[in-house]
């Protein structure tokens, strides 16, 4: 039987909360931590909502009604890009999100696969090019996807196709965190159901999702993480209105038959998974991304002679921050 989510919960948040001097998040308490999250999912699973209800503000407004119209014309999938400054225990973290609108929305969704591959690759060819230069950017912002959040449709039978496809290409190249979108939409009979058959279609495929005991050294943190592996996929349910009752205020989804309170760990798994993302796996994801998934690719790419140096050595270090921040919504 699974362990319960509170248990988890409460035994991680008791745990490190001062990091040793030597760590990766005392290292950038003063200075900021750089993030990077990419969601990925179909239009209607809530990808909007679980961001404003992560950062507990809202970061993507409300969208404008579909013209009725163009109503039943998918757009392309594109990137829209946020940047977030939060403060979880004392540490900074400069979170960009980076949200891939319109994935899965057409009848042909091959280009979406490919787009999302491309985007990626070219995050760590940024930083083989900046590893390679003699004279290095110092204000260089790291680029590379620390995590991808995907959002699954709870159908209550198993993974589509497009689900087994995106994780299967893109699991070499980023930490893919599987959650079910609007899992409120499911009893929690076939909550339970659903989530063993999509395990089952992971092991049955080997699809490459994040895999959390990935790190063997620490065995108190090693029994935790194989408690949370329980919880995969986790979930999500999100907020829509904040409301207030005896013991303050409480963040709810409202329905006609009453509400629920996102908070409330017996409910669904997004206090576990927003602690996991912002809080205690913060420093396993960007590791794992720089020291295995980035050194993965960076061999293969050398390897195969596919690496120019970068031609752009004498342009102004400033260029590439610039042309990023062009095209970035910031948000205070």
């Amino acid at each position: 039987m699974a362990p319960s989510a509170p248990s988890i919960a409460s035994n991680m948040s008791s745990r490190a909360i001062t990091p040793r001097p030597s760590s990766y998040r005392y290292k950038s308490e003063k200075r900021g931590m750089t993030y990077n999250i990419m969601l990925v999912g179909q239009s209607g699973l809530g990808r909007r909502t679980f961001l404003n209800t992560l950062c507990e503000r809202e970061v993507i407004p409300p969208t404008e009604a579909p013209n009725p119209d163009t109503a039943n014309v998918a757009d392309p999938m594109k990137f829209d890009t946020y940047e977030v400054n939060l403060e979880e225990e004392g540490t900074r973290i400069n979170l960009k999100v980076i949200d891939a609108a319109g994935f899965g929305d057409g009848l042909d969704n091959t280009s979406c696969f490919k787009q999302l591959q491309d985007y990626i690759e070219a995050q760590f060819d940024e930083v083989l090019v900046e590893e390679s230069r003699i004279k290095r950017n110092r204000r260089y912002r790291d680029h590379r996807l620390h995590v991808l959040i995907y959002f699954i449709a709870p159908t209550g039978h198993s993974l589509r196709e497009l689900d087994v496809e995106l994780i299967r290409r893109l699991g070499e190249y980023v930490n893919i965190i599987p959650v079910i979108g609007r899992a409120d939409s499911l009893t929690v009979d076939e909550l339970a159901t659903f989530k063993q058959n999509v395990m089952r279609d992971i092991d049955f495929y080997k699809l490459p999702v994040y895999n959390f005991c990935w790190d063997e050294s620490d065995s108190d943190a090693l029994k935790e993480n194989r408690e949370i592996m329980d919880f995969i996929p986790f979930s999500v349910v999100t907020c829509d209105e904040v409301i207030d009752n005896e013991y303050g205020s409480v963040r709810v989804r409202r329905y006609p038959w009453g509400t629920i309170e996102i908070d409330d760990e017996s409910q669904c798994d997004f206090v576990l998974l927003r602690y996991i993302l912002l809080n205690s796996h913060i420093a396993d994801l960007i590791n794992y991304t720089e020291d295995v998934l980035y050194e993965n690719y960076r061999t293969k790419k050398l390897e195969v002679g596919g690496f120019a140096e970068g031609e752009d050595e004498e342009e102004d270090d400033e260029a590439g921050d610039e042309s990023h921040a062009a095209s970035t919504k910031k948000q205070e």
